[in-house]
């Protein structure tokens, strides 16, 4: 069991159903290929969804993990493309690293913006986080909007902007699998995603809170 406090359940019967299930999906799961920290991402993947699918579609940079831990324990701030994220995260044990959460995407400035240049309100979102100074050392999560991932990585390219890690995970049938195949492609910068058109904001929130508790079991380290 873990030795955990912040990132587990707050009653001893959630914490006995969470452990059981994260057991089951382990039984069930058979071998993979992820080290013990990346399957704890997974298993939280697979926890969310009932999808074993994820014991294969998740994919990590080599430096993902400890990049990720290091972010959560300097308190550095989360970029979501959508408000779910946001909504997902539990607020606890967010404070409990000082990790704020952030997203545009239904500012009145975004969607202006969004129309007079013909893009869309997640294109102009990632444009006004890096304008506040978030992206840079940030951890950003992306679950919904592919174009956010693709003006990412644009970014990244053309103008230098560097995000602590990225959690690449957008859903759909329209450049989804396409834009994770492109971040895929970055080298400089940690990533995690999810191969192909499956994704989505429940996977983010597993995602970081997974990181959430890591980076708690590594507090004294």
């Amino acid at each position: 069991m873990s030795s955990n406090t912040v990132t587990e359940q707050l009653t001893e019967a959630g914490r006995k159903i969470e452990h059981s299930s994260f057991d089951i999906v382990t039984q069930e799961a058979g071998e993979h290929h992820y080290s013990d920290d990346q399957w704890q991402i997974v298993r939280r993947m697979i926890h969310a969804t009932a999808d074993f699918e994820f014991n294969g579609l998740a994919e990590f940079h080599p430096d993902a993990i400890n990049a990720g831990i290091e972010a959560i324990r300097q308190g550095r701030p989360i970029v979501a493309d959508v408000a779910m994220i946001c909504v997902g995260l539990s607020k606890p044990r967010l404070s409990h690293f000082g990790v704020s959460t952030h997203q545009f995407i239904s500012d009145e400035d975004v969607i202006a913006k969004a129309q007079d240049e013909g893009t869309t309100r997640a294109v102009q979102a990632m444009r006004k986080a890096q304008q506040k100074g978030l992206l840079n050392n940030g951890i950003v999560g992306i679950g919904n909007a592919p174009t956010a991932l693709l003006e990412l990585k644009r970014m990244i390219v053309e103008e230098g902007v560097k995000p602590a890690i990225i959690i690449g995970m957008p859903v759909g049938f329209v450049s989804a699998a396409e834009s994770k195949d492109a971040l895929a492609e970055i080298e400089n910068i940690p990533w995690i995603i999810s191969r192909g058109r499956k994704g989505g904001t429940t996977l983010v929130v597993s995602a970081i809170h997974a990181l959430l508790a890591l980076a708690e079991s590594n507090q004294s380290n």
